[in-house]
């Protein structure tokens, strides 16, 4: 699926996105995806649509908002920074989801 919509913010983004019903806030944790005090696997989601949003002026504020969909009909979001602001773990996760949503895209 490609990205259909452009949101302005990081704020605009998440609201948008929960009203298509993507309700659950997901964090990583190695890989798995977690929410509501549930662990998902990881490789059980794919990125329905991905949006890249850059710092003006900070490398900190660097961010990607997910929107995640399970093969069981279950949607979130994961809010992830990049670059200097990620971490291993979650790195080798991402790159396994956007191999995916990629492989799909082509």
């Amino acid at each position: 699926m490609k990205q259909q919509f452009h949101y302005a913010t990081i704020t605009e983004a998440i609201e948008k996105l929960h009203q298509q019903g993507y309700t659950l806030d997901f964090n990583l944790k190695e890989n798995k995806l977690v929410a509501d005090g549930r662990e998902y696997p990881a490789d059980e989601f794919e990125i329905a649509d991905l949006y890249r949003y850059e710092g003006a002026s900070d490398p900190a504020d660097e961010a990607n908002v997910y929107a995640l969909v399970s093969k069981s009909g279950l949607k979130g979001l994961l809010v992830s920074g990049y670059g200097i602001s990620s971490d291993s773990a979650s790195e080798e996760t991402l790159k396994h989801l956007h191999y995916k949503y990629q492989q799909d895209n082509s």
